[in-house]
């Protein structure tokens, strides 16, 4: 089975992830997802900029990126969760590959300094948003990068079996 990792990652916590999953799985192939104009990454700016796109539901021009759905049989999705919400490059992400992405068996994380209230709402914004009832596996983690512990390597490894079986 060949799967698709596409993730944007402002703080790293996210990207953490994704490789945590390529690393597990045998043939995955890491696709990272970034807008042209990137998003303020300190200070108020951040959150202000970051959370007003989310909350609008912009679609930032994205840069460049190698994706070509019908190579893969598993396509994961990964977003850190801004403003309760999946982040703008992700749903540029999803418009430009809608299409694509309809009938794929399609996973997802998160990854948020909020905790899972917030990655659960957020999951449910993104699966509504790609017109799906239920992902094939999912989870959210809260800040995986500066708190590392087993209890998340358990859980990126339950959804790794998931997206296997």
């Amino acid at each position: 089975m060949i799967t698709a990792i596409i993730y944007y990652s402002m703080s790293e916590n996210t990207a953490f992830i994704a490789e945590k999953i390529a690393e597990k799985l045998e043939h995955a192939d890491l696709i990272r997802i970034e807008p042209v104009k990137a998003y303020p990454a300190k200070g108020a700016k951040k959150f202000f900029w970051g959370g007003k796109a989310a909350v609008m539901g912009d679609k930032p021009n994205l840069k460049a990126y190698e994706f070509n759905a019908e190579k893969y049989d598993c396509i994961v999705i990964g977003t850190p969760v801004w403003a309760g919400t999946f982040t703008p490059p992700v749903r540029s992400f999803i418009d430009q590959n809608k299409d694509a992405l309809s009938g794929k068996r399609i996973a997802a994380f998160t990854s948020s300094s909020g905790g899972p209230d917030q990655s659960e709402k957020t999951l449910d914004k993104l699966k509504k948003y790609i017109g799906v009832d239920a992902f094939a596996a999912e989870f959210g983690l809260t800040d995986p990068k500066k708190k590392p512990n087993v209890k998340n390597e358990e859980i990126i490894d339950s959804f790794c079996e998931k997206i296997k079986a």
